[in-house]
């Protein structure tokens, strides 16, 4: 549940960008938590023709989240499953990866800085002694593995994240998310939810965490998390007897990839600090009735912000933390879509073939 305050802290970290083919706006608010532990990216020009939106909702601390947020993009960039134009498997490779490179020395060094100010000194301070000498100016993925230290037996923290990220390139949209954050697009004014909470009552989740030794209690694993996949959470992930997917707990995405067309406005990336108060629809209905007065995106998501804010913690929803990245294609040719052969296609989504509910 987390620890309240007296009074909600509302200020806004709020942002815009735009490139030719998409332009996006985002706000976070801490609201009435003790601290806030979401994080976000948003790289409209990840390379020349690709953009990537990112949104992560730590639990247990903000370090992982923010690690989610600093370098899973990096590794879909550089993944070789990217550069040979496959986006679906280095994205997921990278949800893996994130918890390879959170293991070790350099893994704590890094959550340490991103952490809370103690350990980030601590961290900044191993850093000039451990790391080695010839410097990780490049980012190469073999570092990680190769720092020592102190803390070179680390396992990986025992908090997490939730991960929910899109890539577009072209008319193709990719969507992958481990956890309970949302992304859902907006075709023709209608809500399709191109993500699926992983939640641990789920039939496909509930079956792993069995197998894999876990159990569920009052709707949690192990009577803890109310995630049944999630980054980081390394003590639902120690059997060395069962592959990284298989975990009681896994960074295992579901990979959606959709192709775009002349109906699709706008996708809404969220965390659920904003599902938990309004449904997908609900959600799209108030953004198109924001966009008829309002030009400024972010301006959008702050007030779909303050719309969520519960007036009190007694109310039991909008009291966490929010974050939103509201993504609207170019109109006149979203995506590089054609309105005349690509108009009212039907949206394949695997685990979701009809439009999302308004509850």
């Amino acid at each position: 549940m987390g620890i309240y305050l007296s009074a909600p802290k509302t200020e806004k970290f709020s942002e815009d960008g735009e490139n030719s083919r998409l332009r996006y706006g985002l706000s976070s608010m801490q609201g009435w938590r003790a601290t806030m532990e979401d994080a976000h990216a948003a790289v409209t020009d990840l390379d020349a023709s690709t953009s990537f939106f990112g949104v992560y909702d730590g639990h247990g601390g903000k370090a992982v989240a923010k690690f989610c947020a600093k370098y899973l993009h990096r590794q879909v960039l550089k993944h070789e499953a990217y550069l040979s134009g496959d986006i679906g498997t280095s994205v997921q490779k990278s949800f893996f990866r994130m918890d390879e490179m959170m293991r070790g020395q350099r893994g704590w060094r890094e959550l340490s800085i991103l952490g809370d100010k103690l350990n980030k000194f601590t961290g900044m301070i191993q850093g000039l002694i451990w790391s080695p000498r010839s410097g990780d100016k490049n980012d190469q993925v073999d570092d990680w593995a190769f720092e020592e230290g102190p803390h070179s037996d680390f396992s990986g923290p025992t908090s997490g994240s939730t991960a929910c990220i899109a890539v577009v390139r072209a008319n193709q949209l990719v969507i992958a998310n481990a956890g309970d954050s949302r992304c859902v697009i907006s075709r023709g004014g209608q809500a399709y939810n191109l993500s699926r909470d992983h939640k641990p009552d789920l039939e496909v989740e509930r079956e792993r965490i069995l197998e894999a030794g876990g159990f569920i209690h009052a709707g949690r694993v192990n009577g803890s998390l109310n995630l049944a996949r999630a980054i980081g959470d390394m003590e639902f992930k120690q059997n060395k007897y069962l592959p990284a997917e298989m975990q009681i707990v896994t960074a295992n995405p579901d990979v959606n990839i959709v192709e775009l067309c002349h109906d699709d406005e706008f996708i809404v990336l969220a965390c659920d600090g904003i599902w938990d108060c309004m449904s997908s629809q609900q959600l799209v209905d108030f953004i198109h009735e924001q966009l008829k007065s309002e030009t400024k995106l972010s301006k959008v998501c702050e007030k779909v912000l303050d719309r969520c804010l519960a007036p009190s913690t007694a109310v039991g929803v909008g009291c966490d933390n929010m974050t939103m990245i509201l993504v609207q294609f170019t109109k006149s040719n979203p995506a590089g879509a054609s309105a005349h052969d690509k108009s009212s296609a039907p949206l394949e989504v695997p685990f979701e073939s009809k439009p999302a509910e308004t509850e």
